[in-house]
């Protein structure tokens, strides 16, 4: 079997809240991140993160890795509205932690590799011009900075 192809479905810059930290607990440190907003743009789709439509559910494990738990809703520049669930890790040795946590330092593509940021969304609308992404398998690219966390998504073919 071959590699893994991938096709390139769109950047998306997403603007954070102020986290609300619920603390330890039996599953690890949570807190919950507000979506406050953002854009995304591709060769195919393109709109706007709707402010507060969403949240990071996250959590630090044991291992003290963050694993993303991520729901939003993304609305196309011709009125689409899709809702957006992804899951994810973020890895990040000791030495990297301030760096990659560092949501509101500039946006620096390649300083995202000091850690490892993954997640795999899941596009769900009844909008027939975009029913194709119902049967998606995604994975992203992803890194802090410039005031939150950039996406890049893609489609595995």
């Amino acid at each position: 079997m071959s590699e893994v192809d991938t096709e390139f479905l769109f950047e998306a810059r997403i603007s954070l809240g102020t986290p609300i930290h619920i603390g330890q607990t039996p599953n690890g440190y949570r807190m919950i991140v507000n979506v406050a907003g953002g854009r995304f743009e591709g060769p195919k789709l393109m709109g706007e993160v709707i402010p507060m439509s969403g949240a990071d559910w996250s959590r630090i494990r044991a291992d003290g890795n963050g694993a993303l738990d991520v729901r939003m809703t993304l609305k196309t520049d011709d009125g689409a509205l899709l809702f957006v669930h992804w899951h994810g890790l973020m890895i990040v040795s000791p030495e990297n932690r301030d760096y990659a946590l560092d949501f509101a330092k500039p946006d620096d593509p390649n300083g995202a590799g000091r850690y490892y940021f993954r997640t795999s969304p899941q596009f769900e609308t009844g909008d027939e011009r975009y029913a194709w992404l119902n049967n998606l398998i995604c994975v992203t690219k992803s890194r802090t900075g410039g005031g939150g966390v950039v996406h890049r998504v893609f489609a595995i073919k």
